[in-house]
């Protein structure tokens, strides 16, 4: 894999004369990402980074996924103006027990080592911790803008948040980092590993960090927290709607960010969207195809592309390959929503049935206490995307 390819599409490296000098030792380089298991899902802006890391991969390096089931009792405070709740172990666990298997649609992990920071962070005595708080300082701390900007807006900054970017740092001096990625919010904790590792008195690792991808709603980075996310483990059909739900003027973004197609074809494709010779709408069909064709392969996304198309444009209702459940012994469509996994609760199925969003055979639910009485197997649908067939008792 050469330096054009690995450093393409960061947005800043730190500093790429001395990347340069790194790739000219013809060594395996020790590349690390950290991921804190803040939510159970990993999705596609976490895809980015994931898929700069496995071009090291394919570049033969050393590649190590650092699983912060430590630093996510703190919580980064990166991008926030408010405090990050700390998570406690038994969310964390919850949260990570399939990051790996998620991980592994973009990573080849069977050459990426991944580590958990308690296997290090969790033996540092107090007398430990003080040393390392005595190598950096408050106006230090406060040179990054979302602390500088609660610091000046009066909101409250916890003493325990300035311990992630410094336990952050403890990490790439743990495994004697020569790479650390992460995405652009990630630099000033990416530079604290610097500065450790300097006083530490290893050689510094290089930063490179890659764009933030925005949310379906244009407004926010994808995040789950926002809603406004794309799973990577999510199911094609899940994934190709909600892609489609994509702004028009972040066609260009996902091109690159999500299909990672190359910069070149991403402005063309935004050149030709501004200069109306392509249409926004079969552009993301294109761009949702391939990105599903990423993590479910071509004959799934063709699949997801056409139920999309039948069920939405067309607004038919599926034929085929349609989940079936048995409701037992739900009196109420609301009863039955919950029962067939379309809303989760009660509460958030009549919401939907006052919403005018849930269709009994392609007739709209209008009475959230309106009796369930079919005898024969029906379509149920919510929205233009999820249909269930429920079958009688």
């Amino acid at each position: 894999m050469n330096r054009e390819t690995l450093a393409d599409g960061c947005d800043h490296i730190e500093s790429l004369k001395e990347f340069d000098a790194l790739l000219r030792e013809k060594r395996k380089l020790r590349v690390k990402l950290g991921l804190d298991p803040t939510t159970s899902d990993l999705h596609l802006g976490h895809a980015v980074v994931l898929h700069k890391l496995q071009q090291f991969v394919e570049g033969g390096h050393h590649v190590t996924l650092i699983i912060g089931d430590f630093t996510g009792r703190i919580g980064d405070p990166s991008g926030r103006n408010e405090m990050r709740p700390p998570l406690s172990e038994d969310q964390i666990q919850t949260n990570m027990a399939t990051y790996a298997d998620q991980a592994g649609k973009i990573l080849d992990m069977e050459r990426v080592s991944i580590r958990y920071n308690s296997e290090w962070l969790a033996k540092l005595s107090l007398a430990d911790m003080i040393r390392l708080l005595s190598q950096t300082t408050v106006a230090r701390m406060l040179d990054r803008n979302d602390f500088s900007q609660r610091y000046r807006s009066n909101e409250p900054i916890a003493l325990h948040e300035f311990l992630y970017p410094i336990a952050q740092a403890y990490d790439s001096i743990a495994i004697n980092a020569d790479v650390e990625l992460g995405g652009n919010d990630q630099l000033f904790n990416l530079l604290m590993g610097r500065q450790y590792q300097a006083q530490a008195g290893q050689r510094e690792q290089v930063c490179m960090t890659l764009p933030l991808l925005e949310g379906l709603d244009g407004q926010k980075k994808m995040s789950k927290t926002s809603g406004n996310y794309v799973g990577v483990a999510e199911d094609a059909r899940s994934q190709f709607g909600k892609l489609m739900r994509m702004p028009d003027e972040l066609i260009p973004r996902y091109a690159r960010l999500a299909a990672f197609r190359s910069e070149a074809d991403s402005l063309q494709l935004g050149a030709a969207l501004g200069g109306g010779s392509a249409h926004p709408m079969d552009e993301k069909k294109k761009i949702a195809e391939e990105i599903v064709t990423r993590y479910h392969g071509a004959a799934e996304a063709k699949r997801a592309r056409e139920y999309f198309e039948q069920t939405v444009q067309r607004r038919e209702l599926p034929t085929g390959d349609v989940p079936q459940v048995s409701v037992g012994s739900a009196r109420r469509v609301s009863d039955v929503l919950v029962a067939a996994g379309l809303a989760e609760s009660k509460r958030a199925a009549e919401r939907l049935i006052l919403g005018g969003g849930v269709k009994v055979d392609g007739v709209v639910v209008t009475d959230p206490r309106a009796p369930w009485m079919q005898t024969v197997p029906v379509m149920l649908s919510v929205g233009a995307r999820r249909f269930v067939r429920v079958l009688p008792n």
